[in-house]
């Protein structure tokens, strides 16, 4: 059993929170101590800081179930990662998903509403998120720690807390700018209790993630020198190349130049890829320290919900499969692949490219309620490097799942060296990519020439490297092939062959509850 070096403590906080918007999905946790008592040295800081980054983890106070933070959702489908990964996977040629849960297939039906459950749930994880992040910020300003007594040593080591938390903020931000494009802002200086906040839009979202993260680089720490699962200035240049290279889907503006810049700066801050790409996903990937440059922690014990890896690894083992083959005790039968993602492969069985990862059932889709129909993806494994399951914890897995690894830099760069960035260069683009299909292949064969290398690759090598990682409906939507019936994939917008989508399915809405509540609000067009 593996350790994590933030443990996701159960902490009840005292938080005055809530959003002003919220009704029906109230935001809490329980109030049991004072602020006082909580803040009163580094170790409780540390611990608050612990539920910061555990509500990206997390769904409750208890876990699995029974106190949640988000209420008006069953709490096993309130993870952050199941129902991010659902919006941006399950939408897509990625995945669909055999189950008939309220709202679950209107993702690969391109259907969705404003009252769909999954979509309101995440609106309203996001928002929490921010809330303790802004929670934690107020409380560990400076004028706050000099009156508790907090100096020296200890006062730093908290701005650094403090600076990671602007961070999470920042990335909580970026995935509701992502989804949903405007988002009821609030900060630290929001007043608690007060009227219904107001809408940023997307620009203005945009323009404050960059602003903050520009701005607390000098409190992070440097470059792999955090404890594991901890933000440092490489997960903020990461963030950075990542919103640079959809600048123009974000604000009409491209900026290739920066995205090249921030993923370089990565790359060159000592990370390497690991030797086996198949050892990514497993139980004991918190090894893969070379590469991961920032997680979401997952242990069977100390973890658990139904969410994250768990989610990931139950839902996509079923029918034929055997399941302690995948470390656990048996499979959900839910969530499979369209046949587009294994065409992209040279071979089915992973002979050539490692990174092919399938359990071969009917290729084609007939019956999305059919686990049989479409490869099961064998990605997600409850097994370490040697093969071996964690003892006695087949329910809940290990893996943790890497926010940002340094495989997506190398894409960055060398997509944004395509679409003209001039701080970089095709040839450097060119042993980027390489160094990813060398991997791989676990030799040259897979290398390509630099008459090869062009965005229609691009795409499909980001399909080959980070499929099931939470990339493909903002990777689709940056080659306009999000919506468009020009790129079509199984069950595209409910079709059996797949059909276009009106352009207005590239966001996803406000929902109705936060719209009667909040006046401030304006829905996205098309709903």
């Amino acid at each position: 059993m593996k350790r994590l070096t933030i443990q996701m403590m159960t902490l009840a906080l005292v938080l005055v929170l809530g959003l002003a918007s919220c009704k029906k999905w109230d935001i809490k946790p329980e109030v049991d101590v004072t602020s006082e008592t909580v803040y009163a040295n580094v170790a409780g800081y540390k611990q608050v800081l612990a539920k910061v980054y555990g509500s990206f983890a997390l769904t409750g106070n208890s876990g699995p179930d029974g106190q949640g933070d988000v209420q008006g959702i069953d709490e096993g489908t309130s993870d952050f990662l199941r129902l991010f990964w659902k919006a941006q996977v399950l939408s897509t040629d990625e995945a669909v998903v055999g189950w008939g849960d309220p709202g679950i297939r209107d993702f690969h039906n391109m259907n969705w509403t404003v009252t769909n459950p999954m979509l309101t749930g995440l609106y309203y994880r996001l928002a929490y998120s921010i809330t303790l992040s802004n929670e934690f910020i107020r409380e560990s300003a400076p004028d706050r720690l000099a009156r508790r007594g907090i100096t020296g040593n200890d006062a730093a080591t908290v701005a650094t807390f403090r600076a990671e938390a602007r961070f999470m903020r920042a990335y909580a931000y970026w995935a509701a700018m992502d989804l949903y494009g405007s988002f009821p802002f609030t900060d630290e200086n929001t007043p608690l209790g007060s009227t219904p906040p107001p809408m940023r839009t997307r620009a203005q979202l945009y323009a404050f993630i960059e602003s903050e993260l520009k701005a607390i680089e000098p409190a992070l720490a440097n470059a792999r020198t955090n404890e594991y699962g901890r933000a440092d200035k490489a997960a903020a240049w990461a963030l950075l190349a990542r919103i640079y290279l959809n600048a123009g889907v974000y604000t009409g503006t491209p900026n290739f130049n920066e995205a090249a810049t921030q993923a370089r700066r990565v790359i060159d801050a000592g990370y390497t890829l690991i030797g086996n790409y198949r050892h990514l996903m497993l139980a004991d990937n918190n090894l893969n320290t070379s590469e991961f440059i920032l997680t979401l922690n997952y242990d069977g014990e100390r973890t658990r919900n139904w969410g994250g890896t768990t989610f990931l690894t139950h839902a996509s083992v079923g029918g034929a499969m055997n399941a302690s083959l995948s470390g656990i005790n048996g499979g959900w039968g839910g969530i499979r692949t369209t046949r587009r993602i294994p065409e992209l492969f040279p071979d089915f069985t992973g002979t050539a490219d490692k990174r092919a990862q399938f359990f071969q059932q009917n290729l084609d889709i007939n019956n999305i309620a059919e686990f049989g129909d479409g490869f099961a993806i064998t990605k997600y494994r409850n097994v370490n490097r040697a093969g071996a399951r964690p003892a006695n914890f087949v329910n809940w897995v290990d893996i943790d799942f890497p926010i940002f690894r340094l495989a997506e830099m190398h894409l960055i760069y060398a997509e944004a060296v395509l679409r003209g960035a001039t701080t970089g260069t095709s040839a450097q683009a060119l042993t980027y990519i390489n160094a990813l299909r060398q991997r791989a292949y676990e030799n040259t064969n897979g290398n390509i020439g630099p008459t090869q290398l062009n965005l229609d690759f691009i795409i499909d090598e980001r399909a080959r490297e980070l499929y099931w990682e939470g990339h493909r409906r903002t990777d689709l939507i940056r080659f306009n092939r999000f919506t468009e019936s020009t790129y079509l994939w199984p069950w595209k917008g409910g079709v059996p062959s797949g059909t276009g989508v009106p352009a207005f399915r590239r966001l996803y809405p406000i929902p109705s509850s936060d719209l009667t509540t909040n006046p401030n609000l304006v829905q996205n067009p098309g709903y």
